[in-house]
């Protein structure tokens, strides 16, 4: 990695990994257990829509998380079982996206690295739209032009997002919900975050909820993404679903079908059990909470950091340039963070991820800890 390249860290501190977003959380036993007893699945063709099940205990969660009032999620036309956003947020852009000259694909700035990779390999030029500390680290959708609204054909949200952890309010979701139905561009939320969030009053709202709420249940022009990968610490898995506009969901299934996307009989099973069961997604919060509560105690003091409305990601501000800080905080403490600005682009005269760094707090909570302590004795000196 040229970031590091020269860089020599200390061999008697162990390495400590901030710079991706992998959980580190054991896996639910529960769910290993339902892989091993469904092995004989896999002499079997898995369907692209995955089994009925699958589908309604999906349907069941979302209503349940969401407050949808019952029958809204019809499992046979609004859910779609994927192996995981990742490759669902890269594909919908395949299958829903015009090419030609004039084509956009508004997403926030900083970002997933997937929305603009998929924008240009669907034939469309990606537009950036900035989330700085001034916007409460929203992306400003009020300083979008109206003729960049007319040729916008999906738009891709982060809520909460990643890496600022910010979450959309339900008035904001709601004024974009109108613009999509104004101007004709589909909504792609991805929601994978949403089940890390700091106070079990207060969910983090979702896309669906918001439209239905309104009284839409056709979810016109509204997709959403979730996966099992954060919430329920099941990365390797694989395991997520796509949900909304039934035209939608028809037209992604028929084009998955031509790639070969379904998933394996004994990861549906597991699936099954990880949506219908809360008390592990509960736990898991908790853990997240005391790294977070651990971590700021440690840091605040030293650095312009602030706890996010969700997920497991920091965003601090540092004191020299982000690289430069990435770099020797590896040199001199052998403790690897993401700099902001590889995570943004250059957009309307800047980089709203200069001078930031992500911070995943994925590991263990001793861990977290110590990473902690070493950011303050490097920023001391």
């Amino acid at each position: 990695m040229k970031l590091k390249a020269g860089a020599v860290p200390p061999e008697n501190l162990m390495h400590i990994a901030l710079s991706i977003g992998e959980p580190q959380h054991p896996a639910p036993e529960f769910v290993k257990h339902e892989i091993a007893h469904n092995l004989d699945g896999l002499s079997k063709y898995p369907l692209t829509a995955g089994s009925l099940e699958l589908r309604q205990a999906i349907a069941d969660w979302l209503t349940r998380r969401f407050r949808l009032y019952p029958g809204l999620m019809d499992p046979e036309k609004n859910i779609l079982p994927v192996n995981g956003t990742r490759e669902a947020l890269f594909a919908i852009a395949q299958a829903v996206v015009e090419p030609k000259p004039d084509a956009l694909v508004l997403m926030p700035n900083p970002f997933y690295q997937i929305y603009e990779g998929a924008a240009v390999l669907a034939g469309a030029r990606p537009y950036y739209v900035n989330a700085t500390a001034q916007t409460s680290f929203v992306p400003d959708f009020d300083s979008v032009p109206e003729d960049v609204w007319k040729r916008c054909q999906l738009l891709y949200l982060c809520s909460p997002g990643n890496p600022t952890g910010n979450v959309l309010s339900a008035d904001a979701t709601w004024k974009l919900i109108e613009r999509a139905t104004k101007y004709g561009f589909i909504i792609a939320s991805d929601e994978c975050y949403s089940e890390i969030y700091f106070d079990e009053l207060h969910p983090p709202p979702g896309l669906l909820e918001v439209e239905a709420e309104a009284g839409n249940g056709k979810f016109e022009n509204c997709l959403v993404f979730h996966s099992l990968s954060k919430r329920s610490n099941l990365p390797g898995m694989r395991s997520g679903f796509v949900a909304g506009d039934a035209k939608l969901i028809d037209k992604f299934r028929l084009f998955r079908t031509y790639h070969g996307s379904s998933m394996s009989p004994p990861y549906q099973a597991a699936s099954i059990a990880a949506w219908r069961d809360e008390q592990h997604v509960i736990e898991n919060r908790k853990l997240y909470r005391q790294k977070f509560d651990a971590v700021l105690n440690i840091l605040q003091p030293v650095m312009n950091v602030q706890c996010p409305d969700a997920g497991f990601y920091l965003w601090p501000e540092t004191p020299m340039s982000d690289e430069e800080f990435a770099r020797e905080l590896f040199r001199r403490y052998n403790l690897t963070v993401l700099p902001g600005s590889y995570l943004s682009r250059e957009a309307h005269g800047i980089n709203p991820g200069a001078n930031r760094v992500r911070m995943a707090l994925v590991a263990s909570v001793d861990e977290c800890i110590e990473a902690a302590n070493r950011i303050k004795d490097f920023l001391k000196c």
